[in-house]
């Protein structure tokens, strides 16, 4: 993995400290109050609870991720009724990895593109107090030792697609290409007709009641 730092942390900065960021083990809280940048690759190799959804099979298990972070802040009220500097961090992530199309059951390459924006607080009784539902940012716990490669894996999960499929199978799954009986297979999995479930008999409501007229009080046998 490689990564590089962004913008300095200020201008009476150590030299020393301005080295490359380890996104394993970054002070987030200083991330974000100094502006800095970070970029850099990850593999899946790295990521193992990604690299379990991509199939064995696939022509490549080790594809790899660009990923760009940012921190900012920005003045909000706080609760003491002051306004104060809200830490927040943008990070960006773009790759593919191969995944099984639950259609045909063969690999195909999915894209990945997120882009979220986190507000960073300091304990989760903070991060509990946020709606789940809030489109503007996620809201995560920040510490002086953050793991930016975990919160990475985390976002590309929340990523995968809730039914994986190509966008056009490039063939029929045999499953999928012959019936019990033997019968024929069909061209593409978008000839493969939506099962209909048919009673063995239909009813006729208006035969049903001839009968009960034919077996009335009046009837004749």
């Amino acid at each position: 993995m490689t990564e590089h730092s962004g913008k300095p942390a200020g201008a009476g900065a150590d030299k020393g400290a301005q080295g490359a960021l380890n996104p394993r083990d970054l002070d987030i809280f200083e991330f974000a109050r100094s502006g800095r940048g970070a970029s850099g690759t990850v593999r899946l190799s790295q990521l193992p609870r990604m690299l379990n959804e991509v199939p064995a099979d696939a022509p490549d298990r080790d594809t790899a991720f660009t990923w760009q972070a940012e921190g900012f802040t920005q003045q909000e009220l706080q609760d003491n009724g002051t306004e104060g500097p809200q830490s927040y961090l943008r990070l960006a992530i773009h790759g593919a990895a191969w995944l099984t199309c639950q259609r045909c059951l063969a690999p195909y390459e999915q894209a990945f593109n997120a882009d979220p924006v986190f507000r960073i607080v300091q304990t989760e009784d903070e991060a509990d107090e946020f709606s789940l539902d809030d489109d503007e940012f996620d809201v995560i716990v920040g510490s002086r030792h953050f793991d930016l490669v975990d919160l990475i894996e985390e976002e590309l999960l929340l990523s995968l697609p809730l039914v994986p499929k190509h966008e056009v199978c490039p063939e029929v799954h045999e499953s999928l290409a012959s019936g019990a009986d033997g019968a024929d297979g069909v061209d593409s999995v978008d000839d493969v007709p939506e099962q209909e479930i048919e009673p063995e008999e239909r009813v006729n409501p208006f035969a049903a009641l001839e009968s009960l007229k034919k077996d009335g009080p009046g009837s004749k046998h």
